[in-house]
């Protein structure tokens, strides 16, 4: 069963939420569409289920249309942030309730019930009601009963959103493992492009209703094809400095200068905008080509074990993603180190031009 959005769009109150969306989803694929919040994410997904209609364009299942197939005539699930159960029923009747509706037998209720409780371990809470469980629990009853239909297309809105972060990890990694053993298209949106980056698959890029691009996952984020979409596909954001290209450097603000590398010699000489990845500037050089920069800090905001780096100097700002805790001060003055043979370079109207030669080890 292959999934097609043939030139999608939403329009509400003269507002477009989605515009001119085009891309197919094949069967057994993982697709996960990455997008800050408003990015369109939930409307689409809503128009894939079939709880909205598209203003224009097509909605196709193995080639037939469907656009104006109600929602209860389309083989699909749908999982959201919050934890949609029936709380005066039993896990077990939660997970049935699907199959029920469906008229299935009792003999098959009960063993498609067993097995997808198995799966997403809540075998031992079927007798349990909803608020008997943790949230992370009721997350895994919410997912079992999409699941237990056996469905063609499976939509996960953030459903991990609201879990801590060790739940969301294991979850994460269970959903991969179990959607590789079933033949349904799997669409899952997050914020997050870490958490695109662990589940894999295919991801396409949305902003602002937009697809940006669409693809295997690993190549989206390596090979981003304009800013927009490398920005969303970095956590933080990837760093954005103007520079010129002479014949022979590259020049920021006029005072940090370095000589083009294989990579940049490339450049047509004219203005560029560069992007580093926030984990790729450091504390110290790694590199021959580093470059050396002196820096105020602005603040160092601490996570875990990890610290975000945000710095500045007279005509641009950075953030450092670093491994381990910094207490810097504001205003304290600091040198870092910018890895010229990594940047991206892109146009002036943010379209890609430059991909580092090893951008897959990045």
């Amino acid at each position: 069963m292959s999934l097609t959005l043939q030139n999608v769009s939403r329009v509400v109150d003269g507002e477009t939420w989605i515009s001119d969306v085009t891309m197919t989803l094949e069967p057994g694929s993982f697709n996960v569409l990455l997008g800050r919040t408003l990015a369109g994410k939930t409307t689409l997904m809503r128009i894939m289920a079939g709880l909205d209609r598209p203003t224009s364009g097509k909605i196709l299942m193995n080639d037939v249309d469907v656009t104006g197939v109600a929602v209860q005539k389309r083989n699909i699930s749908m999982v959201y942030q919050q934890f949609i159960n029936y709380p005066t029923m039993t896990v077990f009747e939660n997970i049935a309730s699907p199959l029920r509706l469906a008229k299935k037998s009792g003999n098959e209720i009960d063993r498609r019930v067993r097995e997808t409780a198995e799966l997403l371990k809540i075998d031992n809470l079927l007798d349990r009601l909803p608020l008997e469980l943790s949230g992370g629990q009721q997350q895994r009853v919410s997912m079992a009963r999409a699941l237990v239909k056996d469905a063609d297309v499976v939509l996960f809105d953030e459903p991990l959103v609201n879990l801590d972060y060790k739940l969301r990890e294991a979850l994460r990694s269970e959903l991969k493992d179990l959607f590789q053993a079933r033949n349904c298209i799997a669409v899952y949106a997050t914020t997050e492009a870490q958490e695109a980056l662990a589940l894999g698959g295919e991801t396409a890029v949305l902003h602002e209703g937009r697809l940006l691009q669409k693809g295997p996952t690993p190549r989206v984020y390596h090979r981003p094809q304009d800013i927009e979409t490398a920005e969303i596909f970095s956590e933080p954001p990837i760093n954005i400095v103007p520079g010129r290209v002479t014949e022979n450097e590259v020049t920021f603000d006029e005072q940090v200068h370095f000589r083009l590398n294989a990579d940049l010699a490339s450049l047509e000489p004219g203005q560029y905008k560069f992007g580093v990845r926030p984990s790729h500037i450091g504390l110290k050089p790694h590199a021959e080509d580093d470059l050396e920069i002196s820096v105020t800090v602005d603040l160092a905001e601490i996570s875990g074990s990890e610290t975000f780096l945000h710095v500045h100097s007279e005509s641009y700002e950075l953030v450092l993603h670093l491994q381990g805790i910094y207490q810097y001060k504001p205003d304290e003055q600091i040198t870092v180190f910018f890895p010229t043979h990594k940047l991206y370079a892109f146009a002036p109207d943010g379209k890609t031009i430059l991909v580092p030669e090893r951008a897959e080890g990045l």
